[in-house]
C-alpha cells in the first residue's frame, strides 16, 4: 500500500508492464490540500477484441503487454476517496459483495468485488465517514455499494451520505431499466437518496463536475483542483490506457460510439496540459498518470 505522494516521470516498461496486467492497490496521492485514494473493490477481465471492436488480432499481438495469462485485459473496479481534512467523497462506489462469472457472447469476462469497505478500513476511513458518493454513471461496476447494505446489516452501507448523480445521467436512467428488471430495482433503490447534478458545479471544496457523455447518456468526470494542480477522474469515457494514442477506439457498450471518442480526444488533450493528472479507475495498476505527447501520438505515463 502507498499513502504519500508521486511525482509524474516517466515509466520504463520494466515498471509499467507488469502493472498492465494486475489490478491496482491502494494508492493516494496529494492534490493541493486534498488526498485522493484509489479504494480497490475488485476487477473485471475485458476481452480485447469484444470490448474494443475497432482493434484486431495484430494489435494486440503488437501488445502483449496488456493481456493476463487468459489473454484478458484486467480492469481494476473500485472507487477514489477524495479527503480534505476530516471530509470524504468516494468517487463511484465499485461492484459491491458479489461475483458473476464468463459468460459467453458477453465484451467482459469474469467480475468480482466486496473490497472496498475492508479497503476504507484500511485507509482509516468508516463508511460512515463518506459524506457523498459521486457517481460517474450508473453501471453496475460504478454504483455496487450504494445499494448493497452494510454487511450484517439492513442499513445502506454509506448511512450519511446523499448520492450525486449528472443530471442527464438520471433524467435518461430508463435507459438501463428499459432493457433490465434488475436494473430498475437498484435504480430504485437508489433513488431516495440521490440528488443530481451538472456540468460545472462544485459538489465538494475543489471538486467540479465535468459532462463527458458518450459512454453512457449522462456520463460525467470529475475535476479534483488544488494548489496549482488538478487531476481528472474520467470513469469509463476511457477504459485502458491503449486507448490515450488510440482516442477513436471505443468500447462495445458505449452508448454513442461517435460522442464518446469525441470526448476521449478532449480528454487527451486536457490530460496533456501541465500540472494535470489523469485517473482512469479501470486502467489496470497505472490508473494515476499523465500524457506526454511524444512522437506522432500521445502517450500514458503512469506514476510509480
Amino acid at each position: 500500500m502507498t499513502r504519500e505522494g508521486s511525482v509524474p516521470v516517466p515509466n520504463t516498461p520494466s515498471i509499467s508492464e507488469p502493472r498492465l496486467r494486475r489490478p491496482a492497490p491502494i494508492r493516494s496521492l496529494p492534490i493541493g490540500d486534498l488526498t485522493v485514494t484509489y479504494v480497490p473493490d475488485g476487477a473485471v477481465q475485458l476481452k480485447p477484441r469484444a470490448w474494443l471492436p475497432a482493434t484486431t488480432d495484430e494489435t494486440w499481438a503488437a501488445h502483449p503487454e496488456y493481456l493476463d495469462e487468459s489473454g484478458n485485459l484486467v480492469a481494476s473496479i473500485g472507487g477514489l476517496l477524495v479527503e480534505h481534512g476530516d471530509r470524504a467523497l468516494l468517487i463511484d462506489a465499485g461492484f459491491g459483495p458479489q461475483a458473476l462469472p464468463d459468460q459467453p457472447g458477453n465484451a467482459h469476462g469474469a467480475i468480482h468485488g466486496g473490497a472496498l469497505l475492508d479497503n476504507l478500513a484500511v485507509i482509516g476511513r468508516k463508511p460512515a465517514d463518506i459524506e457523498a458518493v459521486a457517481i460517474t454513471h450508473l453501471h453496475i461496476d460504478h454504483v455496487g455499494w450504494a445499494w448493497h447494505p452494510a454487511p450484517g446489516s439492513d442499513a445502506p452501507a454509506f448511512v450519511n451520505a446523499e448520492y450525486l448523480v449528472p443530471e442527464p445521467e438520471w433524467t435518461q436512467r430508463h435507459l438501463y431499466y428499459d432493457a433490465h428488471e434488475a436494473a430498475r430495482q437498484i435504480l430504485g433503490l437508489l433513488e431516495p437518496r440521490v440528488r443530481t447534478v451538472t456540468d460545472g458545479q462544485e459538489i465538494f471544496p475543489g471538486v467540479t463536475v465535468y459532462a463527458t457523455p458518450g459512454h453512457t447518456a449522462g456520463h460525467a468526470a470529475y475535476v479534483i483542483a488544488s494548489g496549482g494542480r488538478r487531476l481528472i477522474a474520467f470513469g469509463d469515457a476511457l477504459h485502458s490506457s491503449i486507448q490515450i494514442d488510440h482516442p477513436d477506439w471505443s468500447a462495445a457498450p458505449d452508448h454513442d460510439s461517435t460522442q464518446s471518442a469525441a470526448f476521449r480526444r478532449q480528454l487527451v488533450t486536457d490530460l496533456a496540459e501541465p500540472n494535470t493528472i489523469g485517473f482512469g479507475i479501470h486502467f489496470a495498476d497505472v490508473q494515476f498518470g499523465h500524457v506526454t505527447p511524444d512522437g506522432p501520438t500521445p502517450t500514458w505515463r503512469p506514476l510509480p
